[in-house]
């Protein structure tokens, strides 16, 4: 059986028996002991194994994306050229969440009662948010944090934009060595990068479980009657983010590769599963990378070039989710934003989303500064904490596929031919094909 129908059958059986679980034992001893005990430790030993090869993948990812691509200038265009698709899509991304919240308007449907409950509710945890926000300090110093102090300790704390900072400007230094000094250590790297694949494929195989595991404990936990306050929103949200992910990355796909839709979404279907398994860019990184270059041949340096720096700084996803959030919050609590306060949302949102930590929840704290910015109380984020375990999870989804989109639109950019045959047939990129 495939990966991904295994996959695909650990989501379903886990969101089915956690599902039971939640309506018919709710509160059971025996129901928290197995979450916390059994479905909790296997879903963390499955991420962990995810997140304990994410450091040396992208360091290693990086430095030989960069080597191969060689030319300093050619670096450049590539990575402008990353940049820019980056900031595209996800302007795009929150555009769209914009337009749907002014649509349907989900926080006019909140009655009183209900935004109390739920404040009181989740007013412990919205503080841990705030105190986190508070502490997260965003501004011109951000930019100078991207370059790390020390490297390793970068690593360690998780600062993704520290170590690939460091990992580009180690691969450009390999770059301008004679060949015969920077052989050993492209070598090296090389050795390394093959035994992360393989500990990589070590993890998958624990993937079904693992996935299952992770549901099991979302669901049976899950808030239902926070669920049914929230349903508006809730469908709103997934509504924007489903359009994004099958209407507009799929015709972007189309559109730039001649990729139709249907064959699109059939070869990325491990790479949707794990995401919303795992909530989680970074843990999601490895299958991302082996999804471009198995499935769309995308070349090992573009994807090790372009992936690991889409799994921090591009979030369509979550910055459509900010977007929508903020616009449903103020709606809630009546705060009318102008048409240039929302502009300002969506500037927000994109800046924002590029500091994104790429691991579950990462979003929250940054979305409680957009909410200050604009005037809506902080505290309001209490109203969406019940229900942002399932978002988290859905929009991962569009977050990874469009570093994967990213990847092949620098493949196609650059040159590399790109062969398409009927649907269902093979799709090869050859590298060795320069335009």
């Amino acid at each position: 059986m495939a990966l991904h129908t295994r996959i695909f059958i650990g989501l379903l059986l886990g969101a089915l028996l956690g599902t039971i679980g939640n309506l018919q034992f709710r509160g059971a001893p025996w129901l928290t002991w197995f979450t916390d005990n059994v479905a909790q430790t296997v879903g963390q030993v499955f991420l962990r194994m995810l997140f304990m090869v994410v450091v040396p993948l992208v360091f290693t990812s990086i430095c030989l994306g960069v080597a191969s691509l060689g030319d300093i200038r050619r670096i450049g265009r590539i990575g402008t050229k990353t940049l820019t698709f980056f900031l595209g899509t996800t302007a795009l991304a929150v555009v769209l969440g914009l337009v749907m919240v002014n649509l349907i308007r989900p926080g006019d449907q909140i009655s009183p009662e209900v935004r109390d409950r739920l404040m009181a509710e989740y007013s412990s945890q919205a503080g841990e948010r705030l105190i986190q926000a508070e502490q997260t300090s965003f501004g011109i110093e951000t930019f100078t944090r991207i370059v790390p102090r020390n490297p390793v300790e970068a690593a360690a704390n998780g600062d993704m934009l520290g170590l690939i900072f460091f990992a580009l400007v180690f691969g450009i230094a390999l770059t301008l060595m004679p060949s015969e000094r920077s052989g050993p250590v492209l070598k090296w790297l090389e050795g390394i990068g093959d035994a992360v694949m393989l500990m990589i494929g070590f993890a998958m195989k624990l993937a079904p479980y693992g996935v299952f595991a992770l549901i099991f404990g979302v669901t049976a936990r899950f808030g239902f009657d926070v669920l049914r306050s929230l349903a508006l929103y809730v469908v709103t949200v997934l509504l924007g983010l489903a359009i994004h992910q099958f209407g507009v990355l799929t015709a972007l796909a189309r559109v730039i590769a001649g990729i139709r839709p249907r064959e699109f979404l059939r070869r990325i279907e491990t790479l949707m599963i794990t995401a919303f398994g795992t909530s989680s860019s970074n843990a999601t990184l490895p299958t991302t990378i082996r999804t471009a270059t198995d499935q769309f041949g995308v070349p090992k340096e573009v994807a090790g070039f372009v992936l690991p720096l889409g799994a921090t700084m591009n979030m369509n996803g979550t910055a459509l989710f900010e977007g929508m959030t903020v616009l449903f919050l103020a709606q809630v609590f009546g705060v009318d934003l102008s048409l240039g306060t929302q502009v300002i949302v969506v500037i927000m949102s994109v800046i924002t989303s590029i500091g994104v930590a790429g691991v579950p929840s990462g979003s929250i704290p940054l979305l409680v500064m957009v909410l200050g910015m604009v005037g809506v109380p902080g505290e309001g984020i209490a109203l969406v904490l019940g229900v942002d375990r399932i978002l988290d999870m859905s929009r991962t989804v569009p977050n990874v596929t469009g570093d994967l989109l990213t990847s092949i639109y620098i493949t196609k950019s650059e040159g590399l031919a790109f062969n398409p045959v009927g649907e269902g047939g093979p799709r090869t990129l050859d590298p060795a094909a320069e335009g």
